[in-house]
C-alpha cells in the first residue's frame, strides 16, 4: 500500500471516490436516529410534503461522503485530523434509488506555519446523483502528516 502524504497533494487534482446506492431503509434508519423528520422516515407524510417523497437527511449525504472519502482515498494517506468542514450545500434531494458519486478536488496545500511535520490540505467534496446533478458539495481542511525523513534510515 502507497501512502499519500501532504507533499502529495496539488491544487486542481481531482479524485473520483466511488459510488454509493441509497436506499429507502438507509434513509429511514439514519433519521430515525439522527434527524427524525416526517420528509425522512414516514413515506405516507413524506409524499404529501414538498418534497412529494422520502429523501435523506443531509446530514446523511455528509455520513455517505464521508464513507466514499476514507474508503476511496484517506485510508492511504496520512491524515491526521480536521479542524473543520465549512460552506456545506444541499442544492437537490438525495432519494431513495440514487446512486451518488463522490469526487474530491484539491483546493489549497499549505505547510503548517508552527509543526514541520504536517501541513493543511483544503477540498471542495461533492456528491452527485446518476444524472450527474450535484446533490452536496462542502469544503473542508485535512492536517496531512508530512514525509518521514530518511534521514534516520
Amino acid at each position: 500500500m502507497t501512502v499519500r502524504y501532504f507533499e502529495d497533494f496539488r491544487p486542481g487534482e481531482v479524485f473520483e471516490l466511488g459510488t454509493y446506492a441509497v436506499t429507502q431503509d438507509a434513509i429511514i434508519a439514519f433519521a430515525k436516529e439522527f434527524d427524525p423528520q416526517y420528509f425522512h422516515t414516514d413515506p405516507a407524510a413524506a409524499a404529501r410534503s414538498v418534497f412529494g417523497g422520502i429523501v435523506a437527511s443531509g446530514w446523511h449525504s455528509c455520513g455517505i461522503y464521508m464513507r466514499l472519502l476514507v474508503e476511496g482515498l484517506l485510508r492511504n494517506t496520512s491524515v491526521m485530523a480536521s479542524p473543520g468542514v465549512e460552506d456545506i450545500r444541499w442544492p437537490i434531494p438525495i432519494r431513495p434509488g440514487d446512486i451518488l458519486t463522490g469526487r474530491l478536488t484539491i483546493l489549497e496545500v499549505a505547510p503548517s506555519r508552527s509543526r514541520a511535520d504536517r501541513g493543511s490540505v483544503k477540498h471542495l467534496g461533492e456528491l452527485t446523483n446518476q444524472q450527474q446533478q450535484l446533490a452536496m458539495s462542502l469544503r473542508v481542511t485535512n492536517i496531512m502528516g508530512r514525509r518521514p525523513s530518511r534521514a534516520a534510515d
